[in-house]
This record gives C-alpha cells, sequence and structure tokens, in this order.
C-alpha cells in the first residue's frame, strides 16, 4: 500500500483524487471504515460474498485503501493478514479478481493489466494499445513508476521486448507521450506526404501522433481527411499492415472517440476487458462509456452485464456499472 497514496487521500476519504464526476463510484457519505472492517471480517469467516460485493464496490478507492489499511491493523499481531491475501481464501474465480482488482491502486490496477497482457505465449496488443492511448503522458508516468514497484522491471524494456519493428517503435513512444506546439497545416502535409511513396512511412505518424494534443490532432486528421477524400481509417488501412496497423487504428479511434473505443471492447463481453475497463473507469469515466455502449449496441451496459454474467460476479458488475441507462 502506497503511504503518501494513504497520507493525501485517505487522511480525508471523502475527498477522492482519482474521482472525476463522471464516474459511477463516488466516496460513501456515510463512511466509517472500523464498522466495514468489522463486516468485512465476519463476512471473511463466513465466506459471505454478498456483503464483501456490497462494501467494497459502494467505496471509492480511496475509502478501500483506508478500509485496507485498517483490516491489517485490527488483525492480531502473530497473524497478521491483509485484506487482499483474506479475500483470496475466501474466494475464487472471476469475483475474486475484481474485488482484488478494486483493491488496488488505480495506476497499480493499469500496471497489472499490462503486465497480464504480456504474460505468456503472445501478447494481448489491444490492451496495452487500450491503455497507452486512453492514458495521459503524467498518467503513463505513473503506471510505469507502479510496474518497476510491483514487478521490479522497467515497462519500457518490457514493452520493446514483446513488440518489434514500427510497432515497437509506435507503443515506445506512445508510453513516452508528450505535448509538443505544432502547426495544423504542416502536420497535415507531413501525413499526406508519408503515404506518397510506393511504401508508407510510419515515423511521421509515430511522431505526430504521441505529440500533440487532442484538439490539435482532430483538426489535423479532419483536415487530411478532407484533402485526401479518404477517411483516416481508409488511410490507415490501405497503406500500413499488421501490429502497425492496429496501432493506429486504435490510436486514431481514441484521438477521436475514446469513449466509443472502449464501449465497442465492453461489447465483446470478455471477462477480463469488462472488469479491467470497468474498474479501472469507474471514478473517471465510465458514465461516457455507458452511454456510447448503449448508442452502439442498442441495449444498455447494465442489461448486458446481466445476459452474461451471473451471481455475485454479476452483481458486483452492476454494482460497479450503477444504473440502467
Amino acid at each position: 500500500m502506497d503511504p503518501d497514496f494513504l497520507a493525501s487521500s485517505v487522511s480525508n476519504p471523502e475527498q477522492d483524487m482519482w474521482w472525476g464526476t463522471l464516474g459511477t463510484i463516488r466516496p460513501f457519505s456515510s463512511f466509517h471504515p472500523d464498522r466495514d472492517v468489522a463486516e468485512i471480517q465476519a463476512a471473511l469467516q463466513r465466506k459471505d460474498a454478498v456483503t464483501l460485493v456490497r462494501i467494497l464496490t459502494n467505496r471509492s478507492n480511496a475509502q478501500r485503501q483506508f478500509i485496507a489499511k485498517s483490516f491489517q491493523e485490527q488483525t492480531k499481531p502473530e497473524s497478521r493478514q491483509d485484506l487482499s491475501a483474506a479475500l483470496r481464501k475466501a474466494l475464487s474465480g472471476d469475483l475474486e479478481n475484481l474485488l482484488l482488482q478494486l483493491l488496488m491502486l488505480p495506476d497499480q490496477l493499469e500496471a497489472h493489466r499490462l503486465k497480464d497482457a504480456m504474460a505468456g505465449l503472445g501478447t494481448d496488443e489491444e490492451t496495452l494499445l487500450e491503455i497507452l492511448c486512453t492514458r495521459s503522458g503524467k498518467k503513463l508516468q505513473d503506471i510505469s513508476a507502479a510496474y518497476k514497484k510491483s514487478y521490479k522491471k522497467d515497462l519500457e524494456k518490457e514493452l520493446r521486448s514483446e513488440t518489434s519493428g514500427d510497432f515497437a517503435k509506435l507503443v515506445v513512444a506512445l508510453l513516452k507521450k508528450d505535448v509538443a506546439a505544432g502547426s495544423v497545416q504542416r502536420d497535415v502535409q507531413a501525413l499526406a506526404a508519408s503515404l506518397s511513396g510506393k511504401k508508407a512511412e510510419a515515423e511521421p505518424w509515430i511522431t505526430i501522433l504521441t505529440s500533440r494534443d487532442t484538439d490539435h490532432l482532430n483538426k489535423v486528421l479532419m483536415e487530411l481527411e478532407l484533402e485526401t477524400g479518404q477517411t483516416v481509417e481508409q488511410l490507415v488501412e490501405q497503406s500500413f499492415s499488421g501490429d502497425f496497423r492496429l496501432g493506429l487504428r486504435v490510436l486514431v479511434q481514441c484521438i477521436q472517440n475514446p469513449e466509443v473505443y472502449l464501449a465497442q471492447r465492453l461489447l465483446t463481453m470478455k471477462t477480463p476487458l469488462v472488469q479491467g475497463i470497468m474498474v479501472s473507469h469507474s471514478e473517471e469515466d465510465l458514465l461516457q462509456i455507458r452511454a456510447a455502449f448503449l448508442r452502439l449496441n442498442g441495449c444498455s451496459l447494465y442489461s448486458a452485464l446481466q445476459k452474461h454474467f451471473k451471481g455475485e460476479h454479476l452483481q458486483a458488475l452492476q454494482a460497479i456499472c450503477r444504473s440502467e441507462d
């Protein structure tokens, strides 16, 4: 547990640094951590998942950190145990994983998702891209620090080892993204020129799309479409291939409308994706993602969850979703 986070956020658990007005989980107004810990301890003994879900999905991340700290302090010194370890003993499967994610700090959770995306045979490129494309440069610095702290490895080196070619250059540029001033017209000309030869040049796309602010890039992409008479998606599909094409496609979607991109990811109803996106965006912009999901699917996220999940796991996901649209 990060003492700096506790000092800045948990000292006043009703003021949550991670909570945005477009989140679905907000600080619980009648927060009494000692009462929560007592209920959690009793629920763990009974393996009462309903109570665990009720408490942990109705507290902000800062409040959950305070609960975890209090839980550890209240266990006997000779058998001191943290809350995550206790949950692992009492629960299993998808519900266990979901509640453990809720106990992670936001940057720690994104670091965990990146680690999972690179684990085992094959790499989950789209999860890497999702996080790298939807997070700011400052946020990615914090995630990199959390990755180093959790896994004792450098995130940039890990990404380089899992990727190659132009895709590796794009991934590293996204991780290190920083906003620099630029001219819309010059950027449009550079992108158009990169497509004029026999083989499209990747470098201008990497440089420009990872070093400008969103408003600037939306103007660039719009002007590029007017100049070429094609959508950016069509240009990318025709000009590039493989993982680099996937990377540009995701990056362009996230520049133009990140909520729609994340809603499209949720449409798969794959458990790791649903849990990762919903938890990591629950205090930021999940309301926007819900609205985009409804527009895309004609069915609310709340109802879609009911069709694909069940039991306490469903209850937990719907509690994070919060309500019908």
